[in-house]
Parts: structure tokens; sequence; C-alpha cells
């Protein structure tokens, strides 16, 4: 299905290139979102009406997550969780209890957007975490565990 980008799409484009993706990612996830229009004479007519107001929006945003992004920038989140003696905890800490914490410091991250390439800590100490404010910003926090004796 051929599509025009209504804001950027990570691995896909940027705000008003007509791609092709599949019938599926088109209705169940891009369009719904409002993230894209099929790319009809008319969308692609209206859209260049549009162009200028949706640029815009996209460099509001960007300008948004820019100024969470630098807050977030070096911040050190302690998470407590049950542990053993030797340091394993009982459970694991996910990016759903990062988000949560994230959102009593008074960030509106969504768990989708905390980026943890090793899974989800299952040790005491400091790990490094990415939390993807933009598909432009990300930002490199720290996550320290804190181990409570169970």
């Amino acid at each position: 299905m051929q599509i025009i980008l209504l804001e950027k799409v990570t691995n896909l484009g940027n705000l008003g290139d007509v791609v092709r993706v599949k019938d599926g990612f088109a209705r169940n996830f891009l369009i719904p979102q409002r993230k894209a229009r099929r790319a009809t004479e008319a969308a692609i007519a209206d859209f260049a009406v549009r162009r200028a107001e949706l640029e815009k929006l996209a460099a509001e945003k960007l300008a948004a997550a820019e100024a969470v992004g630098t807050k977030l920038k070096d911040l050190v989140l302690e998470i407590g969780q049950k542990a053993g003696v030797d340091g394993r905890l009982f459970g694991s800490v996910t990016n759903h209890d990062i988000a949560d914490a994230l959102k009593a410091k008074g960030f509106t991250i969504e768990k989708s957007s905390v980026r943890m390439p090793t899974g989800p800590l299952k040790m005491v100490g400091d790990h490094p975490v990415a939390v993807a404010v933009h598909t432009d910003v990300v930002a490199d926090i720290t996550i320290r565990v804190v181990g409570e004796q169970a």
C-alpha cells in the first residue's frame, strides 16, 4: 500500500515521504495513529496544502522532546527491588518499572520508549538505559537497582 507520512517514522521515512508498506502495517498502526494517510491524489493535494502546518507541528514536537531529553540526560534513577544475598533480584526491573519511576519524577514516557538492549535488569547495581523521547532524541540514563533484603 502506498502511504504518505504525516510525521517522521523510524526506519521508514520523514514527513511527506510517499512510501510503500505492507497493508497490515498501514491499516493497523500507521493510519489509526495518524502517522500516515493513503497516498491518493486527493490526500497528496491536501498534504501539499497542509505541509507548512505539519512541519511547524513537527518542529514544536522536536523542540519539546529536546527539552525533555536535556532534563533526562545523565539522570540517575533509583529503583528498589527485593534481592538475595548474592545481589540477584527476585524478579526483574522492566521497562514498565522504569517508565513508572520516570512518571513519578514528572516525566511522561511510554514504556515502549525505554530501550533496554540487554533485556530486563536482574542484578543489583548501575545499568545504562536509553530512553527514546522522540525519533531523533534519545537520552541515556542510569538505573540504579537497590536491593532490599527479602
